[in-house]
């Protein structure tokens, strides 16, 4: 009877799709079905008797590693968020699941590993990412989807743009993309911050010099206009400039020359020209701080970024590439957002937009190093926000509320227009609806569609 359950624990091993190995107390491996072989390209021969770090060279072997944890603290694991690599080289996304190998007798003599072959999901994952991505750039909201678009037509033209939004929108992102997108991109993308430097640095910097134009200038310099020659410069912070320095600048990209300090002769250029500014340009221009010519020459084409409160909806797309990204460069497994985490990021209103949420879950990662980010690995400043508007708000489901929140501000922003609100929330007008209906917002009594006010 035992030799026969044996066999027939044998054929169903063989007959699953998921892969199965077991180790011994040195990480030996001891068996190897069927589908080990298919997915790692390598024969049980081959692998039973190896360290089992030989055999996967997983990126949990390196760090957090679930069968040791078995093995170390007695109780099985998960981990949604690991890859091995193949035996030709490539790298296969799994999840996986260990317990502890015991005998008849409950004897530990080992560990068993269950892994699956996870590249269909995240093949799939990736063409979802992909119809809200752009670059480095995320977003499922309207007004981003729209700067999609034209992208790629304003990549492929060389007219100056001018890049407006909040600090840490991501501007130079955008930057980025265009000129990743661009007959440029083979060539140099150069940023530089004109709010960093003052006036005699930043034209040193730019322009470049010649040995002897100043103390200390012992050898020529080569500025970074000169650098980004071929290729993109991005004249990051151009508000912060000061109207001498505005018309050097104007001057050099009328001529499409620069001068380097101390020399004579001018030096051509080909670049193309991307400025950016978390200011307000044409209101500096009708105040007389900024030079109205030098914004006709960097404003050809305009692209507004929203700030992330006017785009909330991307919040949960954005968490789940910083995850996943984070993932990656940390070598860690963690598998996800807890909805009462998810729901105190969803009530935050960014005043420092994208890059403080990105800060945000770089300090999770810090503090969780398995499973999903819980609220007690978030900044304590944030959760101590958190709990006060959830203590002066009855409902004891945070998610929910952040929620109402959310669409109640696209409401209002849209005159309480159901149909541009589903537009910008990136949802169907009928999802929208039932939202409404479930949650149960309260609409008044008119509509954005009706010209009554």
């Amino acid at each position: 009877m035992d030799t026969l359950s044996q066999n027939a624990t044998e054929i169903i091993l063989e007959s699953i799709s998921d892969g199965v190995f077991t180790v011994d107390h040195e990480w030996k491996i001891m068996s190897f079905n069927r589908a080990a072989e298919k997915i790692t390209g390598i024969s049980r021969e081959e692998a039973i008797g190896r360290h089992c770090w030989n055999v996967f060279r997983s990126n949990m072997c390196q760090n957090e590693c679930a069968l040791k944890k078995t093995m170390q603290e007695g109780k099985s694991f998960f981990s949604s968020s690991t890859y091995i690599i193949n035996s030709r080289k490539k790298r296969i996304p799994t999840i996986v699941f260990t317990s502890l190998l015991k005998d008849k007798n409950g004897k530990i003599i080992g560990g068993v590993e269950t892994f699956r072959d996870h590249s269909l999901v995240e093949e799939l994952r990736k063409k979802l990412y992909d119809s809200f991505q752009m670059g480095d750039m995320i977003s499922r909201g309207q007004e981003m989807r729209n700067i999609f678009k034209i992208l790629p037509k304003i990549s492929q033209s060389d007219s100056t743009v001018l890049i407006q939004g909040e600090t840490g929108t991501g501007k130079e992102l955008m930057a980025r993309a265009i000129h990743n997108l661009s007959p440029r991109k083979g060539d140099p993308f150069i940023a530089i911050n004109c709010g960093a430097l003052p006036d005699t640095l930043l034209e040193s910097e730019l322009f470049g010099y010649k040995a002897g134009a100043f103390t200390h200038a012992t050898k020529d310099k080569q500025g970074q206009l000169s650098l980004a020659n071929e290729g993109t410069i991005l004249l990051d912070e151009i508000g912060d400039t000061s109207p001498s320095f505005q018309v050097k600048l104007l001057r050099v990209l009328e001529e499409k020359k620069v001068l380097p300090l101390g020399a004579v002769k001018k030096e051509k250029l080909n670049i193309r020209v991307i400025a950016a500014t978390n200011r307000n340009l044409a209101k500096m221009v009708a105040e007389h701080t900024f030079r109205q010519d030098l914004y006709y020459r960097i404003n050809v084409i305009q692209i507004k970024l929203p700030p992330l409160r006017q785009r909330m909806e991307d919040i949960p797309l954005l968490v789940d590439h910083f995850i996943a990204s984070r993932n990656k460069i940390r070598g860690k497994s963690i598998s996800g957002i807890d909805p009462t985490a998810l729901g105190i990021l969803m009530a935050h209103d960014y005043p420092g937009n994208i890059r403080e949420l990105e800060n945000i879950i770089e300090h999770a990662f810090v503090l969780c190093s398995e499973g999903d980010i819980t609220p007690d690995v978030l900044p304590s400043a944030l959760t101590r926000q958190s709990m006060m508007e959830i203590e002066d708000d009855p409902s004891p489901f945070p998610l929910k509320s952040a929620e109402i929140k959310v669409i109640k501000t696209y409401l209002k922003k849209n005159n309480y227009d159901r149909k541009a609100t589903a537009r910008d929330l990136g949802i169907h007008k009928s999802t929208l609806f039932r939202k409404i209906d479930k949650l149960g917002i309260q609409l008044p009594k008119i509509d954005g569609r009706s010209k009554r006010v």
